[in-house]
Parts: C-alpha cells; structure tokens; sequence
C-alpha cells in the first residue's frame, strides 16, 4: 500500500473546502487590511481632538497690585502731615491751596508750584485704582502698567523738584514729603512688574 505524501493531502483536503488544523484562511474586510472598524489595522485612530500648544490663562498681578495700592494708601497718609518743616502746611492744605490755584489757570499753578501735591495725591488716587484693577484676572496686565508708569514718574518729578530747589537737604521736609516720595517709589516699581510680566501659559 502506497503512502500519500502528508502535505498533499493536507492542500488536497484543502481545496476541497475544508480546513486542516494549522491553516489560519482569513477571509472578507479583514483579509486585505481594512477592518470592520474603519482603519487599516483594525482599530480606531486615538489621535486627541486637543492641541498640545501652551494655553495662555487669566490671573491677577497680585504683587504689583499689592505695590500701587501701598502706594495709594502713602498718598492718603502724606495728607495729615507735615510736608515742610518749621510751618504747619500739612498735604491735605497744600492740596487745598493747589486747587484754589486752578481757579486762576494752569500756567498760574505751575508757577506756584502747588501742581506738586495735586500730582502726588491725585496720583496716588489713581495708583490705588490701578492696583486694585491688576488684581482682577486678565492674561497680560502691561497696559495698566504702562498708565502706572506715566501716572508714577509725574509723581516722581512732583517730589524732585522741591528737593532740588532745597538743594537735597533732608531737613527742610517733614515726614509727610517723604510719604509722598513713597507714591511715586511704590508706584514705580509696582507699573514695572506689572510691565515685564508676560502671559501666563499652562
């Protein structure tokens, strides 16, 4: 009796429509790669529907606010006392005299030399609104900066100019000059932070 060769008759059984043990016969969608889900490999594409760029994100300026407050709060302080020594003008009559001024024009109130006080306390009322506004939630605060920046450097050049016709003597100003040199010191440096910060990204 003639034995069949074991892989004849294994096609052979084959071709006949049946399937011999260890042949894998794929047929319909997955045969040629395209799966009953749609992609070639079978499976649904996992790429995210989001973008990995960095998101810019909404947050107060809290330390320059902090700054242009304090620098309001100086202003409000430099009205009860003493802004030059050996007299009793305190800035709350200084401030009162600098509008009386107004009434007679401005080159009169330049002249006068009472555009100071009104710079350095009507200034410090801007600061503190200032600050208050970099403390509500914005991607950039560089424009309110910006506003405190011009608003401080006038009260700045408000306390040089009289320290410069006093040839810098510390002693012919009291103590409430130098509450005022602070508005223009805290306003300054509160309008910088909020200048070169940036957008905040996560």
């Amino acid at each position: 009796m003639t034995e069949r060769d074991p892989s004849t008759q294994r096609f052979g059984a084959a071709g006949r429509g049946q399937t011999q043990p260890g042949l894998d016969i794929v047929t319909g969608s997955s045969a040629t790669g395209g799966g009953a889900y749609g992609s070639p490999g079978g499976y649904p594409s996992t790429t995210p529907d989001y973008s990995n760029e960095p998101v810019a994100v909404r947050g107060p300026e809290s330390l320059g606010g902090l700054l242009l407050i304090l620098a309001g709060i100086a202003a409000a302080v430099s009205l009860a006392l003493r802004w030059v020594t050996g007299n009793g003008d305190t800035g709350w009559r200084l401030v009162r005299r600098g509008f009386d001024e107004i009434g007679g024009g401005f080159s009169g109130l330049l002249d006068s030399g009472f555009w100071q006080p009104l710079a350095v306390v009507l200034g410090g009322g801007v600061l503190f609104l200032l600050g208050i506004l970099l403390w509500l939630p914005a991607r950039t605060h560089r424009f309110l900066g910006f506003l405190a920046l011009l608003v401080s450097g006038l009260a700045i050049a408000a306390v040089v100019v009289p320290l410069v016709a006093e040839d810098w003597q510390p002693s012919a100003f009291g103590i409430g000059f130098w509450f005022a040199c602070a508005v223009g010191v805290l306003g300054l440096l509160g309008s910088l932070k909020a200048l070169l910060t940036g957008r905040r990204y996560r």
